[in-house]
């Protein structure tokens, strides 16, 4: 399943900041990162759409400070939930991902 999200600006209290990327791809590496995600962002890369794809960080328990960057400064997410997604901490991306659409 995949969800995209992005983040809506309301005309009262809009101010223009440039994003570093145009989506973040939140996904968990074991599940789909050699499969699905290497084909999207490969279509997405082909289109000119700069993705943020985490595939230089390294791993951990906790969310790095690079990886909440990187979403604060994406345009739009997609989310591609998949059999181990929850167990991992695509929960904590997720969260911040939402953060960030709240906040427009």
């Amino acid at each position: 399943m995949v969800l995209v999200l992005s983040k809506g600006a309301s005309s009262s209290s809009f101010t223009y900041q440039p994003k570093n990327f145009d989506v973040f791809l939140s996904f968990r590496g074991q599940d789909t990162r050699h499969g699905f995600i290497s084909h999207l962002y490969e279509a997405l890369r082909s289109r000119d759409i700069h993705t943020f794809i985490d595939d230089k960080l390294p791993r951990g328990e906790n969310i790095s400070a690079e990886l909440l960057k990187a979403i604060e400064n994406s345009t739009m997410s997609i989310i591609v939930f998949s059999k181990n997604y929850a167990s991992s901490p695509c929960l904590d991306e997720l969260a911040k991902i939402v953060e960030c659409k709240k906040n427009g």
